[in-house]
């Protein structure tokens, strides 16, 4: 047996052992992580701000310097990659805000989220609106969104699952991993993709539907549309204030310095979200055998290594306990897993297959999941 294959057999026995009766209630799950986890501490918080805001200050500063040439390609590609993977701390920060996570002063945290996310072109208050539904949903293949899979009997699902046979294993997880990091969020905060079967399509951040199908829900109310025009104006902002850096120092400039991170940010927040909740052995519920407390356990923590957790404020390695109590500051959020851990041994989930190997498995192996027998739970 192959490394790669052993955490998913692990992920898959320990969902055998579990009878629907032995998962808690949400109100067993809440219980469990006591009330002082939620305790603000200004010295952490604004430090970790300091941390990620200084090293991202300097990292695109240093985009400044380098020559627009193509013997400098090679020196691009790494200032992006290092810039972008610095910045996504501060994407982990403005979104710590949009879950009333990072400061007491609920005014102050809104405006700090919204500045942070709409420099790096997010919709603050609109995406932050669709997360919370992901939270209150999560692994609904209903009313779930975000890394929603098309079941297998669906139109998407029946493309899907001939392409990757067509494919085969190897050019299927190309273009999975290809679609996913590259083309994944803009489709995402555009059309909603791999969003809930509830929302229909598409399901913008940007503007509001004008009308649904039977059955269907908004996924923006009409009384939201004053905080979805607030987001648009900022991002806004933001692309004036980018047009006016290539008018002054070039188009291809800007490229460089704001472009490329850009992409590697991106790919960062799909890389987490998509190891957080996708996976052989995760199952997906329908109506009938969705809980919120089974929906918050079947999320994943994974080893990202000691500077990635710095660096992201350990967003991918204590996203259990971020499920089950998003208010919970990313600094206390350690001591939550490990309570969690211990008093739900078999339920909080944790698989340490390298985080490149088990992106490999799910972008490989992962299309649309198929009703089981068994429990009536939803498999790939």
């Amino acid at each position: 047996m192959s490394a790669s294959a052993t955490p998913t057999l692990r992920l898959e026995r320990c969902l055998e052992s579990v009878s629907p009766d032995r998962y808690p209630s949400k109100a067993e799950l809440l219980s469990c992580l006591p009330a002082e986890l939620n305790r603000f501490d200004p010295i952490k918080a604004w430090g970790s701000l300091a941390l990620s805001a200084g090293l991202s200050l300097l990292a695109y500063a240093s985009g400044t310097l380098i020559p627009l040439q193509w013997a400098a390609l090679p020196l691009w590609l790494l200032y992006g990659v290092v810039t972008g993977t610095v910045a996504m701390g501060l994407w982990v920060l403005a979104h710590e805000c949009g879950h009333n996570a990072f400061h007491p002063n609920r005014r102050l945290e809104a405006c700090l989220g919204f500045v942070l996310h709409s420099l790096l072109l997010v919709p603050y208050f609109s995406w932050a609106r669709s997360h919370a539904v992901h939270h209150a949903h999560c692994n609904h293949l209903e009313g779930g969104e975000t890394h929603v899979p098309p079941r297998s009997d669906s139109r998407s699902g029946q493309i899907t699952e001939d392409l990757k046979r067509k494919l085969g294993s190897r050019r299927f997880g190309l273009i999975s991993m290809l679609n996913h990091l590259i083309l994944g969020w803009p489709l995402y905060l555009f059309f909603g993709a791999t969003g809930g079967e509830d929302y229909g399509r598409p399901t913008s951040h940007f503007w509001m539907r004008s009308s649904l199908e039977p059955g269907q829900r908004h996924l923006f109310p009409p009384a939201f549309r004053r905080l979805m025009v607030r987001s648009n104006l900022g991002l806004v902002a933001m692309l004036l204030v980018l047009a006016g850096l290539s008018l002054q120092f070039s188009a291809l400039r800007v490229l460089g310095v704001y472009g490329l991170p850009y992409l590697v940010v991106n790919a960062w927040l799909v890389i987490y979200t998509w190891l957080q909740h996708t996976d052989l052995g995760i199952p997906h519920f329908s109506n009938e055998h969705w809980t919120w407390a089974k929906g918050a356990l079947q999320t994943v923590d994974r080893p990202y290594g000691p500077l990635l957790n710095l660096l992201h404020h350990g967003i991918g390695s204590t996203h259990v306990c971020h499920h089950v109590n998003s208010a919970i500051p990313h600094y206390n959020a350690w001591r939550g897993t490990a309570i969690l851990r211990q008093r739900y041994p078999e339920l909080v989930r944790y698989d340490r297959t390298p985080i490149h190997r088990a992106l490999w498995r799910i972008a490989s192996r992962c299309g649309a999941v198929r009703r089981s027998p068994l429990d009536g739970a939803f498999y790939y």
